[in-house]
């Protein structure tokens, strides 16, 4: 009976689940908000460790090569086993994702070279 029920809430739209909702609250006379609140509590308590916690992996983006493009592709390469030709079009074609998962000491080292370089780089 129950997956009847949810069967038919799947193709209620959005207007008549509000409608079905406030129904319910004046019938048993309960409201819905105090449950999705306590639920959403233990939620945030339980990602409040995660966010605590230090990333330790970043995504290296290369955003904008700035004025001096030469030097960026010099640095590019030297951070990267990139060719001239692939770093070239890298960094024409910024935004480039450098690096999907450097560790943290490693994606500060490529921030800076490239920054140093003249690029805009972002860490993620």
């Amino acid at each position: 009976m129950a997956s009847k029920f949810v069967e038919e809430i799947k193709k209620m739209s959005v207007m008549e689940l509000a409608e079905l909702i406030k129904t319910l609250e004046e019938t048993f006379g309960v409201s819905a908000a105090a449950p999705a609140a306590a639920v959403a509590m233990p939620a945030a308590a339980a990602a409040a460790p995660a966010a605590a916690e230090e990333k330790l992996e970043y995504k290296v983006t290369l955003k904008d090569a700035g004025a001096n493009k030469i030097n960026v592709i010099k640095a590019l390469r030297a951070v990267t086993s990139l060719s001239l030709g692939a770093a070239k079009e890298a960094v024409e074609n910024a935004p480039f994702v450098v690096s999907e998962a450097a560790p943290k000491e490693e994606a500060q080292k490529i921030k800076k070279e490239l920054e140093t370089a003249g690029a805009k780089v972002e860490l993620a």
